[in-house]
């Protein structure tokens, strides 16, 4: 019997949570190590030396270390909703790279005290600027790619939720609706809510199936 793919991962990391989803909807199951990130083990640290999540080991190919890469890996090997139809690069390279860079300084402004740009740039003001344009093109359909969820709206999904609950009163006042709709849609979602269970952080000799449909 082959060996189940490893998956160190993360409950609340944006990134860790759209790898998970992917291999939800891809019915691959895989032993979860939930990472306590104050304390990474060892075991991550000599597979990825950036020891960051999610990251994954499968039994047939290289080892994983972008999240990006683990939903294409799973979805190319069984993709039952037709994700990949939706591999929008544009939008998840805008989300990986400006957005993301507006929502780690709004959210976490004392980390980049220290930046040129500090007090210069409203970060939440950016970040809501790239939303709209997401608002705009869910005006006239139900999901990013069109009339049922794809790579796109569950690559965005996590960071765009993560921007909401930072300040979640001022998010739902903003002029977005479709966005607000299109959210409060994955949110409410079984896939959702059945890769966001609560883990105990995984400790050497724990091999459990933890985490699969």
């Amino acid at each position: 019997m082959t060996h189940p793919p490893i998956l160190y991962s993360f409950r609340r990391c944006p990134y860790a949570m759209r790898a998970r989803m992917a291999l939800w909807v891809a019915e691959i199951n895989v032993i979860l190590r939930e990472v306590k990130l104050s304390d990474k083990p060892p075991a991550l640290i000599e597979i990825s030396p950036k020891a960051t999540v999610p990251v994954l080991i499968s039994p047939d190919g290289p080892v994983l270390e972008e999240s990006i890469e683990i939903m294409r890996w799973a979805l190319g090997r069984n993709d039952p909703e037709g994700w990949l139809a939706g591999d929008d690069a544009e939008l998840i390279e805008r989300n990986d790279g400006p957005f993301k860079h507006h929502l780690d300084r709004y959210k976490y402004p004392t980390r980049y005290e220290d930046e040129a740009d500090h007090g210069e740039v409203d970060h939440r003001a950016a970040g809501l600027a790239i939303l709209s344009d997401l608002d705009a093109r869910l005006a006239s359909q139900k999901y990013l790619c069109g009339d049922s969820r794809t790579l796109a709206d569950m690559a965005l999904f996590p960071f765009i939720r993560q921007f909401a609950n930072t300040d979640r009163e001022w998010f739902d006042a903003q002029d977005i609706p479709h966005l607000q709709q299109w959210l409060e849609g994955h949110l409410t979602s079984d896939i959702f809510k059945s890769v966001m269970p609560k883990f105990t952080p995984w400790q050497a000799g724990d091999e459990r199936i933890a985490f699969g449909p």
